[in-house]
């Protein structure tokens, strides 16, 4: 076995944990119990947003072995594609439980303090796949684009995060809290590398 297996085995073992517990710790919540069925999608579905969200910078940033080259690209894309079907039907659900209640989020009047984090984070990601659809159409330069990208990803992650943090729901405290402290941990060493990377071009 080489050097590198054993490492490669945690590292995708690590992910899939970090992924998988706080899906679980939801669908095991005793808050589900006597909740209708479009309000447990909605739940689940922004669960689902949020573990996907630590997936997208450890695509972008190369961290994930045996992902390289344009591979790894397609599957960020697509990734970024389920994430935002996961934010469409999160909202869209939560529309059917309660409209009045989506539409003052929607407006930045809702009393609940997390609902203007979750909106401000929503119309963030929304942007993110408009540029990446017509980038080249608008002849969004390389270098631009990188910038954009990470400013919206960081008002993506920040967002979100405070969001998910400040809602008493379905998902267990200590696992939400370790998936979003490793969305921001993989989000920041992006940053940090695309800033440095920055730095060498220009030299």
């Amino acid at each position: 076995m080489s050097a590198g297996r054993p490492r490669t085995i945690l590292m995708w073992a690590g992910v899939c944990a970090a992924i998988v517990v706080p899906l679980a710790a939801s669908a095991l919540s005793p808050l589900l119990a006597w909740r209708d069925p479009i309000y447990i999608i909605a739940g689940f579905a922004g669960v689902v947003g949020l573990a996907l969200l630590l997936l997208q910078p450890l695509l972008a940033g190369r961290f994930l072995p045996g992902l390289r080259g344009p591979r790894v690209l397609r599957v960020h894309r697509i990734t970024g594609g389920f994430l935002v079907l996961a934010v469409v039907v999160h909202v869209l659900a939560l529309w059917i439980t309660s409209p009045p209640d989506v539409v003052d989020a929607l407006l930045f009047v809702s009393p609940t303090p997390f609902s203007a984090w979750g909106v401000t984070a929503m119309w963030a990601i929304f942007l993110t796949a408009l540029l990446a659809i017509f980038r080249r159409r608008v002849k969004l330069s390389p270098q631009s684009w990188r910038v954009a990208h990470m400013s919206l990803g960081i008002i993506i992650v920040g967002g979100t995060v405070v969001h998910a943090l400040l809602i008493d729901g379905t998902m267990e405290f200590l696992s939400k809290l370790a998936l979003c402290a490793l969305v921001i941990w993989a989000t920041f060493k992006v940053a940090l590398q695309q800033v440095s990377r920055g730095r060498q071009q220009r030299r």
